[in-house]
């Protein structure tokens, strides 16, 4: 249980650091900080770029979110049913994974604002 607890935790990390650097790169990448005659023919490529970066913000977002709330939920219902009392720190646990669905949304609708 340990050495997946360990997997998770650095897959969590992975995935948000993966989640924060493709929504960064993935403008420029695309030619987002083009200018001049070459900005025109680029802005179609910038969007794309900037809707990609959102989709992957969000969906890596999701996804991590998701692998580490499994391991936290499991091991939150295996202490509740020990200590009852435990409940309000087993809810804090389970809610801060949900941060990163957040940022990701977050940042995503900041992507899709520079595009419209």
């Amino acid at each position: 249980m340990v050495k997946t607890l360990q997997v998770t935790k650095n897959t969590f990390a992975v995935m948000a650091i993966l989640c924060v650097l493709v929504a960064i790169a993935a403008p420029f990448a695309f030619g987002a900080g083009a200018e001049g005659a070459a900005a025109k023919s680029t802005e179609a490529l910038a969007a794309a770029g900037m809707a990609i970066g959102a989709g992957i913000a969000f969906a890596a977002g999701a996804l991590g979110t998701g692998i580490v709330q499994y391991a936290v939920c499991a091991s939150g219902i295996g202490v509740l049913a020990e200590k009852r009392e435990m409940l309000p720190l087993v809810i804090i646990f389970i809610a801060i994974p949900e941060t990163l669905v957040i940022l990701g949304f977050v940042l995503a609708i900041m992507l899709i604002g520079k595009i419209v």
